[in-house]
């Protein structure tokens, strides 16, 4: 799923693209993309773009009026940038904003329709949208601590909950705990003073160097994110099973729990211990290995 640094830069490279310009048609390809009826989204067309948005892991386009267009990409939606007049491939397209400057086609790989377009009128009308997660580039240390504690979950989910913290996803909340030296399955309340500004510090420098590497690749792609993925070679541990960390060169390891894998260093973040894989330790039991130097 795009997280805040892909929908940094996709915001980004659509406001370059299409400041004044003016939305001459929608077409939406799938009856399951617009979840709203009212404004019909017929409103839109004839309507010039007065903004570009973020709002949590979504891309808001602003219209004349206060009309805002609310994509949500979800995990497999992405955002192409067609010339004027250039067809659309058709399997994976779900909806084309023809603009009189060029095309935005909203696509989406494989059979699940997860991704969502919603047209909301009015300011108040798009904040209700807001999951409320605080901006952790633009808090202080005391806001996060404080959002961090409201609630006593494990660190990976307290990351990636959009009602605490704004845009962060499963790719890079594995590169932060990474970063900071952490658990994913440490109790957000057991954190100390120093792990808390450890972790605080590690979500602001991901974040920030990961949207100005993809800020750079979009820009020698013609000012357009090329490739948007959560896999990226050059990350320490996330979609790197089995490979060697950067730090301490131990093999990255996985725990997977339906949908979701989180990767992590054994090493570098609990000690040398071996997370329980619900699915994996169930059915090895005894022979399940309990220390990083069991695998080797």
């Amino acid at each position: 799923m795009p997280e805040l640094p892909d929908v940094a830069v996709y915001t980004e490279s659509l406001a370059a693209k299409l400041s004044g310009a003016l939305l001459n048609r929608v077409k939406v390809l799938n009856p399951f993309l617009l979840r709203t009826a009212v404004p019909p989204i017929a409103s839109v067309e004839g309507k010039r773009v007065v903004g570009i948005e973020r709002l949590g892991k979504r891309v808001v386009i602003v219209l004349d009026g206060e009309l805002f267009l609310v994509i949500h990409l979800m995990i497999a939606g992405r955002l192409r940038w067609l010339a004027a007049g250039a067809r659309p491939p058709g399997k994976v397209s779900l909806a084309a904003f023809e603009f009189d400057v060029g095309t935005l086609l909203l696509t989406e790989a494989g059979s699940k329709r997860r991704a969502s377009l919603h047209l909301v009128a009015g300011r108040a009308a798009l904040e209700a949208m807001d999951p409320g997660g605080i901006d952790v580039l633009s808090c202080d240390l005391a806001t996060f601590a404080q959002r961090l504690a409201s609630e006593n979950h494990t660190l990976k989910r307290a990351l990636t909950n959009p009602r605490l913290f704004s845009g962060i996803g499963n790719a890079y909340s594995d590169e932060i705990l990474h970063r900071a030296r952490l658990s994913p399955v440490t109790l957000t309340r057991a954190l100390d003073a120093d792990a808390t500004r450890r972790l605080f510090d590690a979500t602001r420098s991901v974040l920030v160097e990961w949207t100005e590497r993809l800020r750079a690749e979009a820009a020698a792609h013609g000012g357009w994110p090329g490739k948007v993925t959560a896999f990226h070679p050059a990350m320490a541990v996330h979609g790197r099973f089995g490979q060697p960390c950067p730090v301490c060169a131990a093999p990255v390891q996985r725990i997977v729990h339906a949908d979701n894998e989180t990767n992590y260093c054994a090493r570098c973040q609990t000690g040398g211990k071996l997370l329980a894989d619900r699915a994996l330790s169930r059915l090895l039991k005894a022979s399940w290995p309990k220390h990083i130097d069991d695998l080797e």
